[in-house]
């Protein structure tokens, strides 16, 4: 019998594998605790027992409260709800976002732009990634709706200075949104100290279930409901909520938490000096999240690389069939610099707490060979 080769995934950026503790949690409800948290009756009562008790544990990762927490299908929802659904006022007519958000934000607010006549300004970042607070401070006026910027971006990893972000459109008496999606459980996030007023999360990205996200959204902020119905959510978003999902996003955290992030900063910097090492360019920076390397390789088509890669069971990411997605990486690319040659040929890795140093190895093993073999 031919063993197989281990399986090497490093596309955590787009979906992680749900933990089996999460997989257990949410077969329980499934299978025993299955009311309607809207019904009356003791088995209703009890899963909205058990659906308020995830709520709080969410909630006091952000250091927010469990009242401000509203479940939704995922941050794509969650975000559209941000930009699309807050009661701004009368002459509030400008959002501004940076120019290497997540098609969820990006996509809505050309839509905003087109439809609702909205002035979007999108924020310059240098070649790491990081905005241009000067920039920020001379665009925020008294037309200014919302800023949003992401905390960590999804292809090269930057991490915005979130805190200076929030003090400065406090100061200036604007609602601020994150969309936290690859940071939620892995960086240290104060709602309160960071003064935003909206934060997008979702399960996926840390073990948890698809599905299921929350937007924070601060006591006193005024959203219109974005769905009708039964009330469920505040009344913000109508529906009968996905117990089992949002028993499995908390149950996800829990395991994150304890998971050695210093490992896999220690995994990821040893794959990015063997990436140097072998001719390839870093794009992203050291000083990003610990588990993302963008890297672009000369002579090679990503598409490729990643179709021999996956030969050998090792999985990492080049973008997407999805146009949209693909031109907001390309975007994210061509914002900090890059050619069009150093785009076509670049990879993004994600690594989770399972890749050690012998995979590594093994990685740079294959792709120095498949390089040689994938020159142009």
């Amino acid at each position: 019998m031919v063993k197989m080769r281990k399986e090497i995934y490093l596309d955590c950026a787009a979906t992680t594998k749900t933990y089996d503790e999460v997989v257990k949690a949410m077969n329980e409800i499934l299978s025993e605790e299955y009311g309607n948290p809207s019904s009356v009756h003791a088995m209703g009562e009890k899963a909205a027992k058990i659906m308020n008790s995830a709520r709080e544990k969410l909630a006091k990762e952000i250091n927010a409260k469990a009242h401000e927490i509203i479940f939704t299908s995922g941050a794509t929802e969650s975000n559209n709800i941000a930009l699309r659904n807050v009661d701004f006022g009368k002459g509030k007519n400008k959002i501004i976002i940076s120019s290497i958000e997540h098609p969820s934000i990006e996509e809505t607010a050309r839509f905003l732009e087109r439809e609702r006549k909205f002035k979007i300004v999108r924020v310059p970042v240098d070649k790491s990634g990081v905005i241009n607070l000067d920039f920020l401070k001379k665009e925020i006026d008294e037309r200014t709706a919302l800023v949003s910027i992401m905390h960590v971006n999804n292809i090269i990893g930057s991490i915005q200075p979130i805190d200076q972000i929030g003090k400065l459109c406090k100061d200036r008496g604007v609602l601020f949104h994150t969309d936290a999606v690859q940071s939620f459980g892995k960086l240290n996030i104060d709602v309160r100290k960071m003064n935003l007023g909206m934060l997008s999360a979702s399960g996926h990205k840390i073990g948890g279930p698809k599905g299921i996200g929350l937007i924070y959204v601060k006591e006193g902020l005024n959203l219109k409901p974005w769905t009708f119905g039964g009330g469920q959510e505040k009344g913000i978003r109508s529906g009968t909520e996905n117990v089992s999902g949002i028993v499995g996003f908390a149950k996800a955290l829990d395991v994150q938490k304890r998971i050695d992030k210093n490992k896999i900063k220690k995994v990821r910097d040893m794959l990015a000096e063997s990436i140097i090492d072998i001719g390839g360019k870093l794009n992203s920076s050291g000083e990003g999240i610990y588990n993302i390397i963008h890297a672009s390789f000369k002579g090679i088509d990503s598409d490729n690389l990643v179709q021999w890669l996956s030969q050998r069971r090792i999985y990492v990411s080049a973008g997407s069939a999805c146009e949209n997605k693909k031109k907001s990486e390309d975007n994210t690319l061509k914002a900090i610099g890059l050619s069009h040659e150093q785009i076509n040929g670049s990879i993004r890795f994600s690594l989770s707490e399972k890749v050690n140093e012998k995979d590594v190895d093994f990685i740079i093993g294959e792709i120095g060979l498949i390089l040689k073999k994938l020159k142009v």
